[in-house]
């Protein structure tokens, strides 16, 4: 089995009679972008300052594609780029001008350095802006600059912590789907956030962390299954509806199933695979399925459940 690029165990870390981070521990493997979802206070951007070597640990082991991870380590550090929640840009420099800079204190120079300028400013969507200066920019601007400095040197391990915090829909999107585009070739991304919405567009795999610590981890459907949610499925249909609930009742799937007026209410176990059976069982019992809609459960539900308290509270 390939190495992770980024293995974390056990990480604690506590400031004065505060707890931030009690025992949190993951993985997270080349072309893999893991969430760390949580409400603010959570304990995230401790753990990735942790993650990062920016901040001494009290326990705990970090190791970046197998070697250890100090506050003091070097090399393991050059294969991280980390783009943290304040924006790290200079107001008086262009766009071009920023990553110039910040791409020479990753020591690179001369074509390499313009290369790679050009490359991350056609990733972040500003190679039209390249010759403005930042402090001309919208807040959304300033944060996908700012994700560009931490792409700049090529990392195995993107570290992202709340980038979309603060921004415009237009410039939240393009964020978005660079961090889409980034999974596909092959980047490991840390992904950290309180809107569960983008953990379930972005994510491969997410750890749910409350009060310092992870309480739950997986895919959004192993989440789901883990507190035993089930897809609610509604079914606009006519016909015969009674027996089609008597049918749909039998299947090993159907938690339950209820006849209603203009249709049919159904408790299902993995909706999106179950359709077709689904709708074979009604069609055979007599009736005709004019719409179908899934009500898979969220995060929001899962936060809810593991926690007792609502995602932003």
């Amino acid at each position: 089995m390939s190495i992770p690029v980024l293995s974390c165990t056990d990480l604690r870390k506590r400031f004065g009679e505060l707890t931030a981070v009690d025992g949190v521990g993951f993985e997270i493997a080349a072309g893999e972008t893991y969430g760390l979802l949580g409400p603010n206070g959570a304990g995230k951007t401790t753990t990735i300052s942790m993650v990062c070597g920016l901040l001494e640990r009290d326990a705990g082991e970090v190791h970046v594609l197998g070697t250890p991870l100090t506050t003091r380590s070097i090399a393991p550090k050059r294969e991280i780029g980390y783009v943290p929640q304040d924006i790290a840009v200079y107001p008086d420099l262009t766009a071009r001008e920023n990553l110039t800079f910040f791409g020479r204190l990753y020591g690179l120079s001369g074509t390499d350095l313009a290369a790679r300028v050009d490359h991350v400013l056609e990733l972040i969507g500003l190679s039209d802006r390249a010759r403005d200066r930042s402090d001309q920019f919208s807040g959304g601007m300033k944060r996908r600059l700012n994700i560009g400095i931490g792409l700049l040197h090529g990392p195995k391990l993107l570290v992202l912590d709340e980038p979309t915090v603060g921004v415009d829909p237009q410039s939240r999107n393009a964020i978005l789907e660079s961090v889409e585009h980034l999974g596909t070739e092959g980047m490991a991304v840390l992904y950290t956030t309180h809107y569960m919405e983008e953990a379930e567009r972005l994510c491969d795999r997410i750890g749910i962390i409350d009060h310092g610590r992870i309480v739950a981890e997986g895919t959004r459907r192993e989440l789901v299954e883990l507190v035993g949610q089930h897809d609610r499925v509604r079914l606009e249909a006519t016909g015969d509806l009674a027996r089609a609930a008597a049918a749909l009742g039998e299947l090993a799937r159907v938690k339950s199933a209820d006849a209603r007026e203009d249709g049919l209410d159904l408790i299902v176990d993995g909706a999106p695979n179950a359709l077709t059976e689904l709708l074979a069982a009604v069609t055979a019992s007599g009736a005709t399925v004019t719409n179908v809609d899934v009500d898979e459960p969220d995060l929001e539900s899962v936060f809810l459940h593991l926690t007792g308290r609502a995602f932003r509270d």
